[in-house]
């Protein structure tokens, strides 16, 4: 089973409260919005380190910043389509999407081609509210979504 774990980032403005995602890059999810945005996340390995070491990591690893310091608030686990578990913790930070350096992967592409092409783990973060958010996430983290407005005030 492969597991991965993250943090969601919120903030309070006039509007109301709103998460940071970040939309998945590579060709599979280049002219996708619904379900192409989600938590930044990665995998780890059972055993490896725990969880929220691997959030930490993960976070500095997919948008090129270190992960904010602040109150976690745990998300619990959700399982995605394909059967991987994401943790996930929120933070309250504000975060200007500008400064985002994402990680990068390599990958064959186009398939068959025998070219290895380079592509950043996230092509764009956006702040969004959580209605938005709903909409474009992968559909089993808007329990994250769920969970932190339960928890909010």
């Amino acid at each position: 089973m492969k597991t991965s774990a993250g943090l969601l980032l919120f903030r309070y403005t006039d509007d109301g409260l709103e998460v940071l995602l970040g939309h998945m890059g590579g060709p599979f999810f280049a002219h996708r919005d619904a379900g192409a945005w989600s938590v930044p996340k990665g995998e780890y390995v059972a055993g490896e380190e725990p969880a929220w070491d691997a959030a930490r990591r993960e976070f500095q690893e997919e948008l090129g910043l270190p992960p904010p310091d602040g109150e976690a608030v745990p998300l619990g686990e959700v399982r995605q389509t394909g059967g991987k578990v994401v943790t996930a913790w929120a933070i309250e930070a504000d975060l200007d999407p500008a400064a985002v350096v994402p990680g990068t992967f390599r990958m064959e592409w186009p398939p068959k081609s025998g070219q290895v092409r380079e592509f950043p783990e996230l092509d764009r973060v956006e702040w969004f509210a959580l209605d938005r958010a709903r909409t474009v996430i992968v559909k089993a983290q808007s329990t994250f979504l769920d969970r932190l407005a339960q928890h909010s005030p």
